[in-house]
Formats: structure tokens, C-alpha cells, sequence
């Protein structure tokens, strides 16, 4: 992960905790990047994620659900057997 630290200096100690903290935060998601401004006793945080963090969506009778635990045993066994389709990859 790439961290800029605008408006001063902070110790590698410092930009650890803020790292831990930003991923504690936002826990299952892929951040490539940090911005940290230090604003006189506060420090400003932007955080950056990958493009490719994306969610999978189930369709079912007209409806979305993101999990599979959400449907009923039935719906689960018709999803199992619906031929997969492959994503591609954007190069």
C-alpha cells in the first residue's frame, strides 16, 4: 500500500497505527493507497481502493441478494446447477 504523508512528518510508528486503523475500518476491502494530511493536532484521511473490489450478485426470480445463505434450499440447488458463465479479464 502506498502512503503520502502531506503537511509534515510522521514516524513510521505513526503511519502504522493509521494504516491498522484505515483496515480495521474498512476490513475485506483491498485499499492501494493513503493519503494522510496532518492539520495541526488532526490528521486528514483518504483512503483509496482498488478498482477490481467488486460484489457478486445473485438474481432470483426478480429480485438481487448478495449471498446465498439468503435464498431457500431450492433456489440454492437451481443456482448450483445454472451453467457458470466466466468473467473476463480487463487487461
Amino acid at each position: 500500500m502506498k502512503v503520502n504523508v502531506y503537511g509534515g512528518e510522521m514516524s513510521p510508528n505513526e503511519i502504522d497505527q493509521y494504516i491498522d486503523y484505515v483496515e480495521s475500518k474498512y476490513a475485506g476491502r483491498q485499499i492501494c493507497q493513503l493519503d494522510l494530511t496532518i492539520d495541526g493536532e488532526y490528521v486528514d484521511i483518504k483512503t483509496y481502493f482498488k478498482d477490481t473490489d467488486f460484489q457478486y450478485a445473485y438474481r432470483s426470480a426478480d429480485y438481487l441478494v448478495n449471498s446465498m445463505d439468503k435464498l431457500n434450499d431450492a433456489k440454492q440447488t437451481e443456482f448450483s446447477q445454472k451453467e457458470k458463465h466466466k468473467v473476463g479479464e480487463n487487461g
